[in-house]
């Protein structure tokens, strides 16, 4: 693919075309289930189901599918509080390549056990006094690894996109028509940014925690604003970004996205629905968009998707959240 070395690379459908065909060389479609909600049936894309349990791998897939030979011999270096750390170390161990992430201190147990048996070295840094760009970015100019952003890199949201392109596939091949709304979970906007890219003609909503949701007033405002002065504690770990990047916004601004905040009593209940319903045990930032439209945040249609976007989750915490056996 062209463009390696190109800094003013964009993301792209015609990556997110490509990006699929790499995910699907390796990994087989995720579940779209159906599941009705107030007399109308809303598909939920399993990315739970993915083999390190998060959407995450596919942007790892299609980054590393892209370095030339000398890159990956020097490896590649992430930072992550667990699922983009997995993607990346399950893509950089298929191809052979080392991987170092950089990880929260308090990071789940159950995203660091995952990330280690992958093959992957961890740094841990203090999310309140250190950066973990700083801190990638410092081992990528000492070692000549590349570095690989959670979400603000073309390749990524272009891998991330597949998912949405999967969506479009099985919803086309299975219901014979295309999704007219996709909602979705938001971090830094890769996954949300690259559905955007494979379905141009769905209306796109973005789900964040309340007090994270730094992309739904960036979209609102028309600029991009970080997340405010000591934002609220939060169970969706995978979401505490605290700002997002003009690679994700642009693409969801010119599209018209919005976005919804939800609060952590409409996460537990749908992790709880989910695994009543579907048989899926979510972490609490794979739930979020689900939240958003038990809560009637976010009005369905009958052709509309919605992400289950992980499940990483700790037994102890989906038990403390859901009421639910801790396994």
């Amino acid at each position: 693919m062209t463009g390696q070395d190109d800094p003013d690379r964009k993301p792209s459908s015609e990556g997110v075309a490509l990006a699929a065909e790499r995910v699907a060389a390796l990994l087989p479609p995720t579940p779209l289930l159906p599941l009705e909600i107030d007399g109308i049936t809303i598909w939920c894309k399993a990315e739970c189901d993915q083999p390190v349990g998060a959407f995450k791998i596919r942007g790892g897939i299609h980054r590393i599918a892209d370095l030339t030979e000398q890159q990956a011999a020097r490896g590649v270096v992430a930072f992550s509080s667990g699922n983009h750390a997995q993607g990346v170390a399950w893509a950089a161990r298929k191809r052979d390549v080392s991987a170092t992430i950089v990880m929260p201190s308090d990071a789940p147990a159950a995203k660091v056990n995952g990330t280690r048996k992958l093959g992957a070295e961890i740094i841990f840094y203090d999310r309140s006094t250190e950066s973990r760009e700083e801190i990638a970015a410092g081992i990528a100019a000492e070692s000549g690894a590349v570095l690989i952003p959670s979400f603000a890199d073309p390749w990524i949201v272009e891998g991330q996109g597949s998912c949405g392109h999967e969506i479009r596939q099985q919803l086309l091949d299975g219901a014979g028509y295309a999704p007219d709304q996709i909602v979705t979970c938001c971090g830094g906007g890769g996954l949300s940014a690259g559905i955007t890219l494979a379905n141009p003609d769905a209306r796109i909503v973005i789900v964040e925690p309340v007090g994270w949701d730094d992309m739904g007033a960036s979209l609102r405002h028309g600029v991009i604003e970080p997340v405010g002065p000591n934002p609220p504690p939060t169970a969706c770990d995978a979401l505490q970004t605290l700002k997002v990047s003009p690679i994700t916004f642009d693409i969801l601004r010119d599209r018209g996205a919005v976005g919804v905040a939800v609060t952590e009593g409409e996460v537990a209940a749908a992790m709880k629905l989910a695994f009543e319903k579907l048989s899926r045990r979510l972490e609490p930032g794979g739930a979020v968009a689900l939240a958003s439209v038990l809560s009637g945040k976010v009005a369905p249609t009958d052709r509309t998707a919605v992400t289950l976007s992980g499940g990483n989750v700790d037994p102890a915490i989906f038990a403390r959240m859901t009421g639910l056996p801790a396994s």
